[in-house]
């Protein structure tokens, strides 16, 4: 083992839980490297708006408060690489992350790595992601500009992406299987206030029907209404994530849907492994939540290593 190659903090993924990690650990003197598969920021650099985010009066777009987060990181120290993870494993007294291009070392890792789209796991879905269907509005609303479109889903990310969408689209349907909204009201009102943009209350997606690209979808209704179809060209959906987990199933212990479960210090059932973020068990998935705990769970980190005069 090479002293070069072995971190003190060894951060994997890098969005806003995973940046407040790499602060952190550099602030407290900690040799300490942030590593993520793509260019950084996660769900967050591609999330329209931001306009609850503590002291940031107004709104920011979700891809520029990123940035804002890893540059105060990388100011205090903390080192970024791009490099996707593929394997992690304890030994002795540290932790190896092979990853594509090189093998990392860590005396202790904070797991950050986030959730990804929970689908919708019907017909046409898979055939026609990226001809229609989407489930990012910020990456791919401006292909649907003045076409009709539906955001299938009720939280805040449905409703905030489908204000993203009316900039561009035609009509916006929000589709959604309850007979409200579970999102913030004020987020609601705004939804409610936009002429562009409809709701269907009460229907599931049954089937995402076209050829070579969307053309509609198929409804089925929750209250036994019946089925509907709505003529679309495009489809974004938004009903929750699966938590990203590959790397440490097996390896601590998971709750009943996949989700990292964590103690107050946010250590996990292995000593000197931490999770932070939305891969964790958690009753809040916010921005402001995932930075909280990128904080403890560096905070903690480094506290681990100084018990062990490390």
């Amino acid at each position: 083992m090479v002293d070069e190659a072995l971190y003190d903090i060894l951060v994997i993924g890098a969005g806003p839980a995973g940046y407040t990690a790499g602060l952190y650990g550099a602030r407290a003197g900690r040799r300490t490297l942030m590593l993520d598969s793509g260019i950084g920021g996660g769900q967050l650099a591609t999330t329209f708006r931001i306009e609850n985010y503590p002291g940031v009066a107004g709104e920011v777009s979700g891809f520029e408060l990123a940035e804002t987060m890893k540059k105060q990181a990388l100011h205090f120290g903390a080192e970024l690489v791009q490099d996707e993870a593929l394997e992690l494993t304890v030994e002795e007294d540290y932790f190896q992350v092979r990853a594509r291009n090189k093998t990392y070392l860590g005396k202790t890792v904070i797991l950050a790595t986030g959730a990804s789209p929970r689908k919708l796991d019907v017909e046409g879905e898979e055939r026609l992601a990226g001809k229609g269907v989407s489930y990012c509005a910020t990456c791919d609303g401006a292909f649907f500009r003045d076409k009709k479109v539906a955001v299938v889903g009720g939280g805040n990310s449905a409703v905030e992406e489908a204000l993203f969408l009316a900039k561009f689209a035609r009509e916006v349907y929000i589709i959604h299987r309850r007979d409200q909204l579970r999102a913030d009201k004020v987020v609601q009102e705004e939804a409610v206030n936009n002429p562009k943009i409809s709701f269907l209350f009460n229907y599931v997606v049954d089937e995402i029907v076209g050829e070579g690209k969307v053309t509609g979808v198929k409804l089925k209704s929750t209250v036994g209404k019946g089925e509907r179809f709505v003529d679309l060209d495009g489809v974004f959906i938004y009903i929750g994530n699966i938590p990203n987990t590959s790397l440490v199933r097996g390896l601590v212990e998971l709750d009943e849907r996949g989700f990292v479960i964590t103690d107050e210090e946010l250590c996990t059932s292995q000593k000197g492994l931490y999770a932070a973020g939305d891969v964790r068990q958690k009753f809040l998935r916010q921005v402001v939540t995932a930075c909280a705990d990128g904080a403890t769970a560096a905070t903690s980190a480094a506290l681990y290593l100084s018990k062990r005069g490390a």
